[in-house]
């Protein structure tokens, strides 16, 4: 003889733990992508030209610029150690470039709020050179050198600054 009050019963699952597994589940993916789209938008503008329109119609300008520059055999070296930035710029035969003005624009791959630029002055011998202390990780360098009012060298290198050298 048994008691209906004392019948012990197994676990049954009921909407409610559905519902449960539901709200977590889906919970999870939505708390991890806005948190995904929250870092992408904070981290990097996305911002490449000001005016897409304008730089199209520049491009063409641009690149026969840059072919008649690499025709002239111009070669650099762009060296970043100990607090000093170091650029050479040569044309075949070890020639030195003089330039009126030497830039460098550092600037993060992600990110602006470290990005500077600093203009560089000649130390003889096509080299020129710049006082200023460059923080660890990965930069993009934007070099540009300018004689007489024209662009004799424009450039963009990755670089990775680690330790002492680069």
């Amino acid at each position: 003889m048994t008691v209906a009050g004392n019948e012990k019963t197994g676990f049954v699952f009921t909407g409610w733990h559905m519902f449960a597994i539901l709200v977590a589940f889906f919970g999870t993916i939505i708390t991890v992508n806005m948190t995904m789209a929250y870092y992408a938008s904070s981290t990097w503008s996305g911002l490449v030209v000001q005016n897409t329109y304008i730089a199209s119609q520049e491009f063409n300008g641009k690149a026969a610029a840059i072919r008649d520059m690499l025709a002239t055999g111009i070669k650099s070296k762009l060296e970043v150690k100990a607090g000093r930035i170091a650029y050479t710029l040569t044309l075949p035969g070890d020639q030195p470039v003089i330039a009126d003005e030497v830039t460098a624009h550092f600037k993060r791959p992600v990110g602006e709020k470290q990005d500077f630029t600093v203009t560089l002055v000649p130390a003889g011998n096509g080299l020129y050179v710049a006082d200023h202390e460059v923080a660890h990780g990965h930069w993009i360098v934007e070099m540009k050198a300018v004689k007489d009012g024209r662009l004799v060298m424009h450039e963009a290198n990755r670089i990775a600054v680690i330790g002492e050298q680069k």
